[in-house]
């Protein structure tokens, strides 16, 4: 059986101090029993379940809910001081309380006590319960002392441990930063030679091919000099000869002179043919000396 002992002010008697206990089998919603004293007087009454289940169905509330707010009131005294009203009436035994809810109050339960005959059993009994109720506290606080030892030095270890575990973490890590680096430095040594040796087998080629480039350019800068001299010794042949002019010209004047009347049409055909010939001839002068200039042109380019 359980039972929990608390110190109570009843509102009739404030001055006085009361002591109550309330002892139950399963649990508070079965029945319990309750004991109040004085100290010098002791009042005992048995609430039972169905008396619960009244009390409850009067205040229009579950039975679980009604059940808690007896713990509260009773045993756990949780709450300000002044949550819970207490009261007895010596002349009917009869014992309530009150939960007050700022301005306003409402009772919780009203039960009827019976006067003990000899309350020193009574008080003495709940001295005994008392001091059982200290020394199981007592045994429960040693045996969490030990508990909390035992985790203190389990929490120690595994502190311990990890300090460990960080440690040779920290290890691990700058050797492997190390064989990076050697790794590294390794890479980017071979990257330097394979680009060394790349430069040494481009120069070569990059040679070759500058040497081919000037020697096509040279050979068309050859070519246009060759079609520039046939060009010009073209030109120069076409010419007419000043020979062969002057004395068709003077024979044009002298019949022209003789034969006033009739006009000779041959020195003006010669002159349209020679005309007609040097034109002929410039305009394939000019393409053949701009062919060479747009040859060298692409070459220095």
């Amino acid at each position: 059986m359980e039972r929990k002992v608390s110190r109570i002010c009843l509102a009739s008697e404030p001055d006085i101090i009361h002591f109550l206990q309330v002892a139950w089998e399963k649990t508070l919603g079965s029945g319990f029993v309750i004991t109040l004293t004085d100290g010098q007087s002791a009042w005992t009454g048995t609430v039972s379940e169905s008396e619960i289940s009244q009390e409850a169905d009067d205040m229009a509330l579950e039975k679980e809910k009604y059940v808690d707010e007896l713990r509260k009131a009773l045993i756990s005294g949780g709450g300000p001081a002044d949550a819970y009203k207490f009261d007895f009436s010596r002349e009917s035994c009869n014992f309530s309380f009150e939960k007050n809810l700022k301005d306003v109050s409402f009772r919780l339960g009203s039960f009827s006590l019976e006067k003990v005959a000899s309350p020193a059993l009574v008080i003495r009994k709940l001295i005994c319960d008392c001091l059982d109720t200290i020394t199981e506290n007592q045994a429960k606080n040693e045996h969490l002392q030990k508990e909390n030892e035992r985790l203190l030095r389990d929490w120690n270890d595994v502190q311990g441990r990890f300090e460990k575990c960080v440690s040779a973490k920290e290890a691990v890590e700058t050797d492997l930063y190390k064989r990076f680096i050697l790794v590294l430095n390794e890479k980017k040594a071979k990257i330097r030679s394979l680009h060394k040796l790349l430069n040494e087998v481009q120069e070569p080629e990059k040679n070759i091919e500058h040497e081919r480039e000037t020697t096509t350019c040279s050979e068309m800068t050859a070519d246009r000099d060759a079609i520039y001299d046939e060009s010009t010794d073209e030109e120069s042949e076409n010419l007419p000869d000043p020979s062969v002019l002057a004395p068709a010209t003077l024979r044009g004047d002298d019949s022209i002179i003789s034969s006033p009347d009739v006009m000779d049409i041959a020195p003006s055909r010669k002159r349209r043919q020679r005309m007609q010939k040097n034109l002929g001839t410039e305009p394939k002068v000019a393409s053949q000396v701009h062919g060479p200039q747009e040859k060298e042109k692409s070459c220095a380019a």
